[in-house]
């Protein structure tokens, strides 16, 4: 069944392709503005709250990792990962605006790492982040692989509202960690924001 058809808000957002100028540039830890197609480490502000984050496989059957991990020790960084904007066009990633987000690998799995809304976890009653989803072409059919960053304080954190469908009934709930009975910690959406910062790579 298309994840469409499950999604729980009664909120219907209309498409605004571009976003809009006027809206906050998000900012890295240098004061300095993220940009589409750089690389960035995507870390929790709070200290001893885990460290970034990587593909996984909880399963262990799939080829290229489908679960997307927080490291339990802060003094990983993880995997840095690529902004895309719903426009295509490179510059300013700004806030409450469409993203793709996918993880930067040199490996065969470079095409299989865009984070979208995996299936409804009946056993655990939620919805994880996953990879596999598809980059750009906003609309129905790629609703489960857009993702924002809004402000959380005086940092960010990452929302799935998308609004690349005007008649799409859609999620709109923050991004959090998940832990599993093994001690995982899994990106999922959830009551409780993951709070983030941005540090790019050089």
């Amino acid at each position: 069944m298309n994840i469409v058809l499950l999604l729980f808000s009664l909120s219907i957002i209309p498409f605004n392709l571009a976003g809009s100028s006027s809206q906050s540039p998000v900012l890295d830890i240098n004061g300095d503005e993220v940009q589409a197609g750089p690389n960035y480490f995507v870390l929790p502000v709070i200290r001893g709250r885990g460290g970034g984050l990587t593909p996984f496989n909880v399963k262990q059957n799939n080829t290229c990792p489908r679960d997307i991990m927080q490291w339990a020790d802060e003094d990983e960084e993880g995997l840095p990962v690529v902004f895309t904007r719903v426009d295509a066009e490179k510059g300013v990633v700004r806030v409450s605006t469409d993203l793709n987000v996918r993880f930067y690998t040199p490996t065969i799995c470079a095409r299989e790492t865009i984070w979208k809304i995996g299936e409804y976890d009946d056993k655990l009653k939620q919805y994880f982040v996953v990879t596999g989803g598809v980059e750009g072409n906003p609309g129905q059919q790629t609703v489960g692989n857009w993702f924002k960053i809004e402000k959380f304080g005086s940092d960010y954190k990452f929302v799935h509202c998308p609004s690349v469908c005007k008649f799409c009934k859609v999620i709109c709930k923050d991004v959090g960690i998940s832990i599993t009975k093994d001690g995982i910690r899994l990106l999922a959406l959830s009551d409780t924001p993951h709070k983030l910062m941005f540090k790019k790579t050089f």
